[in-house]
């Protein structure tokens, strides 16, 4: 089974989902809350590669793991982000808001970051990646934010469906790519689990830390946590199995190690917070 045509046609419809729960005046919560999305687009764009990369060497990764590393840290903007941010108690605006900006900037960071490992392993037609990431995420996201614009009912209603399939979309991606590299991910799966859980831990914490000294809301601090956490899983899998990228599917065995220890870590998190509000009531 050519599983690119399963993953391509996922990420459009979640990114479609994520522009129609957009409006343009979305975008101007960047100029009355610079801090928050200042603090957020640090924590995903700027730090997260950079410490993949050095968890993943310290782990002994090289080749093809240590990209699909360094991969998903470069793909921000989960498409469950949104869910969690409210189970969490968070500022859901501000999650959208950052969902959509992280995925567009990463349509010219994402090149820029990954040329500079996979000039050690196996070249990258950056030209294919920028073409495919805007086919993909770009313009699904601006017609879904169109639609919102000219048929705000119709957006609702379609969007309530597709909020529903974006979780069993991902996890039937995830089962089929566990199946077809279940030897490579047995293989590395105890290294790879820890390495990959200690990057979501420190990339949270991170986060945490980073809205505390800015002095941001909790709100802000729950939402940021998440966002900085949650990466895009499906896009990963994309840029690793696309025939016109890496047609690598091993490349994207860290994406779904990292789809399974995120909505464990963030499932504890929200649990913990959500035991904490019954506490204080």
């Amino acid at each position: 089974m050519n599983t690119v045509f399963i993953v391509l046609p996922i990420l459009t419809l979640l990114m479609f989902d994520l522009g129609l729960t957009l409006q343009p005046s979305d975008f101007r919560m960047v100029l009355r809350r610079p801090r928050a999305v200042t603090v957020a687009l640090i924590g995903q764009i700027v730090l997260l590669p950079p410490l993949a990369y050095i968890l993943a060497t310290a782990f002994g990764f090289e080749g093809i793991l240590l990209m699909g590393i360094v991969l998903i840290a470069c793909c921000p903007g989960g498409s469950s982000s949104n869910v969690f941010s409210m189970l969490a108690g968070g500022d859901v605006a501000l999650s959208v808001l950052l969902t959509a900006l992280s995925s567009l900037i990463t349509l010219l960071t994402l090149p820029f970051a990954m040329s500079l490992v996979a000039s050690q392993t196996v070249s990258l037609p950056v030209s294919n990646l920028i073409v495919q990431n805007l086919l993909l995420m770009f313009l699904p996201i601006i017609a879904g934010l169109l639609v919102r614009m000219k048929w705000p009912v119709a957006a609702d209603k379609c969007e309530h469906i597709l909020s529903k399939l974006a979780f069993p979309a991902l996890m039937l991606l995830a089962a089929i790519f566990f199946v077809q590299h279940r030897e490579t991910i047995y293989a590395n799966f105890s290294r790879l689990g820890l390495c990959i859980t200690l990057l979501i831990l420190l990339a949270t914490s991170i986060a945490s830390l980073m809205a505390r000294i800015t002095r941001l809301t909790s709100r802000e601090r729950r939402t940021i946590v998440i966002e900085v956490g949650m990466q895009n899983a499906a896009q990963a899998i994309a840029v690793a199995s696309s025939p016109f990228i890496f047609n690598n599917g091993a490349m994207a065995v860290p994406a779904i190690v990292y789809a399974l220890m995120m909505n464990v870590v963030l499932l504890t998190y929200v649990a913990i917070l959500r035991k904490q509000k019954a506490r204080n009531k």
